[in-house]
């Protein structure tokens, strides 16, 4: 039977190619697919004919974020190294836990950091999992498909590895990254419309020429792409050029990893001719303001990028260097920055932040026709957030308002194809209060089977 859902007098962020918005306007849902958009409010005929009717009045619908880029168990990591750069970070406070990890604790992880996701209006997230260890290393990657099956939230995993220079218990040969990524694909790739999985070599001083091109030949034969950190600090930069002669991205290049459906994420320290490179080769960038802030691993150059023509995209990155996972702070944060960085108040503005967000996020996620705009044809991935807020109103500018003021907890309702997974901050079927204890209750077991204190003062 067809179920329609009408949603109305709200304002309406198409994230269009004129960045238009209908305030108020009318999105009409058919079957999980965007049908019919208006300007206005709807007519009396569609109003008594709609399934479901869905006031957002005081409210703005926008398209469903990604998070283009994040790593889903350091949902547990969180403030454990306020004060490291990247290399010291992963060896002194990732490493020696997340060996330790096991797929329920994995379950756990990824329950709660995309139940945080969806929370603060992100519909698809791309999880670099590159945490299997041990003999359980095997159904790590199903565990995280589950908890994404289970809250109804889209999923790209990308199963991550490292066959050289890297921590023992974490260190993956291509062979066994690839069956393993096969084994998920094979069972959840295609799921509800809703999770794919890739592969996703973790950095370049990290994986073998031999093994790059094999994996990447890999996941083409399966339609899917790769998914690799890039020119995350420069640090990282040097010790390419010290031992194989190259930059990261030509380096990359010379192993067949730029292309369409390629996604490097960071791509902070790029010179000039890199971008050329990634611009030629239409790979995605996904930018990751706050983690870089974090991390103190530099300002990437989003305004060279887009005006390349490079796709950005959005991103947290993992919790164990943000420590949130918040788009709308992503959002904010890329615009301050460009600012500051460039001294000039005109760098960046919010419909462009909105746009890397949505459309950049969409394109991220191998689904640029479905997703990203609110448009007829595409699926209803939409998100209604509350202006009628202290800390919002009055809005002058919807926009402004969405980038500079809201927050997660002005998200009122999240849908991802047409069914409304969040309902006044509420998921549908998870308590939000269960899922919290259980994870703390996982966290706890991890440190304590890892041997660490996470009572740091």
């Amino acid at each position: 039977m067809t179920k329609t859902t009408l949603i109305h007098g709200g304002a309406v962020v198409t994230v269009n190619e004129t960045a238009e918005v209908l305030d108020p306007g009318w999105i009409l849902i058919t079957d999980g697919t965007i049908t019919q958009v208006g300007n206005g409010e709807p007519s009396g005929d569609l109003l008594s004919s709609a399934s479901e009717v869905i006031s957002a009045n005081g409210c703005a619908v926008m398209p469903g974020m990604t998070n283009a880029h994040t790593h889903l168990f350091q949902s547990f990591f969180r403030g454990l190294a306020d004060d490291r750069p990247l290399l010291d970070w992963l060896r002194d406070c990732i490493w020696p836990a997340a060996e330790h990890i096991t797929p329920e604790i994995a379950y756990h992880a990824a329950r709660i950091g995309l139940l945080e996701n969806l929370l603060t209006g992100c519909t698809s997230v791309i999880d670099h999992q590159y945490v299997h260890p041990g003999s359980e290393g095997d159904l790590i990657d199903d565990a995280v498909c589950r908890a994404a099956d289970e809250l109804g939230i889209r999923l790209l995993l990308a199963h991550g590895w490292a066959d050289r220079n890297y921590h023992e218990p974490l260190a993956e040969d291509a062979a066994t990254a690839i069956r393993r990524a096969k084994q998920a694909f094979d069972k959840w790739d295609g799921h509800d419309g809703r999770i794919k999985i890739e592969l996703g070599p973790l950095i370049p001083w990290g994986c073998s020429d031999e093994a790059m091109t094999e994996t990447i030949g890999a996941a083409r034969s399966w339609g899917r792409g790769t998914h690799v950190h890039c020119a995350e600090t420069a640090i990282e930069v040097e010790m390419s050029i010290e031992e194989r002669g190259m930059r990261h991205v030509p380096w990359l290049e010379s192993v067949g990893a730029l292309a369409p459906d390629v996604q490097l994420a960071h791509s902070v320290w790029l010179e000039d001719s890199e971008l050329d490179a990634i611009a030629r080769t239409d790979a995605v960038v996904v930018h990751c303001p706050v983690s870089n802030m974090y991390l103190a691993s530099g300002v990437a150059r989003v305004l060279d990028m887009r005006e390349r023509g490079i796709t950005v995209a959005l991103a947290s990155d993992g919790s164990g260097s943000n420590n949130r996972q918040d788009l709308f702070e992503a959002m904010k944060i890329s615009v301050l920055l460009q600012k500051v960085h460039q001294l000039n108040a005109m760098a960046l503005q919010p419909e462009e932040a909105i746009e890397m967000a949505c459309v950049g996020g969409a394109r991220a996620f191998g689904e640029s026709d479905r997703l990203g705009r609110i448009e007829e044809g595409r699926e209803a991935d939409l998100v209604v957030v509350n202006l009628d807020h202290p800390a919002v109103a009055p809005v002058h500018r919807v926009p402004s308002a969405i980038v500079f003021n809201c927050a997660p907890q002005h998200v009122r309702d999240v849908f991802v194809r047409g069914n409304r997974v969040v309902a006044n901050g509420e998921h549908h079927s998870v308590p939000i209060a269960e899922a919290v204890e259980q994870a703390k209750s996982a966290a706890a077991s991890l440190f304590q089977q890892a041997g660490i204190s996470t009572r740091l003062g």
